[in-house]
């Protein structure tokens, strides 16, 4: 059976007082590429932030590349933290920077590698995404899908065993979007790594995802593949790949508030 990269036992997250989720239990595994869907303000990005600890359970233990998260003090998180890459939704380039000194920025800080070494790796990750000619620009010089790329390419600096990727394809045109769906896939390949990616875009999800994720009032409601996802009876489930109001929401509420946000 394959590794596993990231579980959760019985999670409760939240902020002060406030649970977000609660009784999660979550195993991602090595080479697989699991979507987390559901409405917004739902959990998603809180679960992302329990998975690298920043965020640290109120109950329930999570176990992140075989270390388990509680009672970790800094040194070891940051050092685990450093076999993880994250995909921010908006990119998080400094535009006062070269598409190469971004990508540069994790090794300069994490690697002891000399420049030379640096230099040559940054040119190999762009290349991985298609990005090596531009380099030398800076991300307002690029469009929307070159700089998600360019985010892409930096966090995969480290050659993360784990990539969280937060709405990847937000924002992009339909034709952007199945590239940038497929460099996922194709890296996912080339590197065998594992996925953990929040999206909304049913486009995006029927292209990636092996496995499918639904969070809804603060619980895991489905945990399968792609293939149950479409055909399960579970009404939210069904709801949201068929785009419709939730039975118990349909006043006051569009079908784009309900689905569409993040």
């Amino acid at each position: 059976m394959s590794k596993i990269l990231l579980q959760m036992q019985d999670v409760s997250l939240g902020y002060g007082e406030e649970t977000v989720l609660s009784g999660i239990n979550l195993e991602i595994r090595e080479s697989e590429l699991t979507v987390i869907v559901g409405e917004s303000g739902c959990g998603k990005s809180t679960l992302l932030k329990g998975a690298i600890g920043l965020l640290r359970p109120t109950v329930g233990s999570i176990r992140l590349l075989g270390a388990d998260l509680e009672g970790i003090d800094e040194e070891k998180l940051s050092a685990l933290r450093k076999r993880v890459g994250l995909l921010f939704q908006g990119g998080a380039l400094i535009n006062s920077m070269t598409i190469a000194e971004n990508v540069a920025l994790p090794l300069n800080q994490f690697s002891l590698l000399p420049p030379g070494a640096i230099n040559s790796l940054v040119r190999m990750k762009l290349a991985q995404v298609g990005l090596e000619d531009a380099m030398h620009k800076t991300p307002p010089e690029l469009s929307g899908g070159m700089r998600k790329r360019a985010a892409l390419a930096r966090s995969l600096a480290m050659d993360p065993e784990l990539l969280l990727c937060d709405e990847p394809s937000a924002g992009l045109d339909p034709v952007t979007a199945a590239a940038l769906d497929q460099l996922l896939l194709d890296l996912r390949s080339a590197l065998n790594m594992s996925l953990l990616v929040i999206s909304h875009e049913l486009g995006s999800i029927d292209a990636i995802a092996d496995r499918v994720v639904m969070l809804a009032k603060g619980k895991k409601v489905f945990d399968d593949s792609l293939e149950q996802a479409h055909s399960t009876k579970i009404s939210v489930v069904k709801d949201f790949f068929d785009r419709r109001p939730a039975r118990s929401q349909t006043r006051g509420r569009s079908v784009l508030e309900r689905f569409v946000k993040g």
